[in-house]
């Protein structure tokens, strides 16, 4: 599969809609970004079970400062809507390949279990700073 550019407007139904996608955050005066085109590229064309995206920091400024990127290229892999990795800098193929087998490899139901009880415990933090928790006698 080839990459294929998203736009903030079309990032959220990607993640939402597909198992596993890929998003290369990167820019066009960027080095690093533009040795890792080539690899990105050439890996997504073996893997037809997983979205390749590309962002371009410059056109998709809001959507960039939202993800956090404060380096580029950033590469961050979402699997069944979740963050799973995310990480600055250049890989090579070698590497590339390591985390997509990687995220592939993933429990998602422990996963989707870890990621529920750290919204329970953030939800249980935050009603506890504001008094709106009673106390257990």
């Amino acid at each position: 599969m080839a990459t294929v550019d998203i736009t903030g407007e079309q990032f959220a139904s990607t993640v939402e809609n597909n198992d596993i996608v890929l998003v290369d955050f990167w820019a066009e005066w960027c080095g690093p970004c533009k040795q890792f085109g080539p690899t990105y590229s050439a890996v997504s064309e073996k893997h037809q079970d997983v979205v390749f995206s590309k962002v371009d920091t410059e056109a998709e400024q809001q959507l960039a400062a939202e993800a956090g990127i404060t380096s580029i290229p950033t590469l961050m892999a979402f699997r069944e809507k979740v963050l799973v990795f995310s990480q600055p800098g250049a890989l090579n193929a070698q590497q590339l390949e390591q985390v997509i087998d990687a995220v592939k490899a993933l429990d998602m139901d422990e996963v989707h279990a870890h990621v529920a009880r750290s919204q329970a415990e953030a939800a249980s933090a935050a009603a506890t700073q504001d008094g709106t928790q009673i106390p257990e006698a």
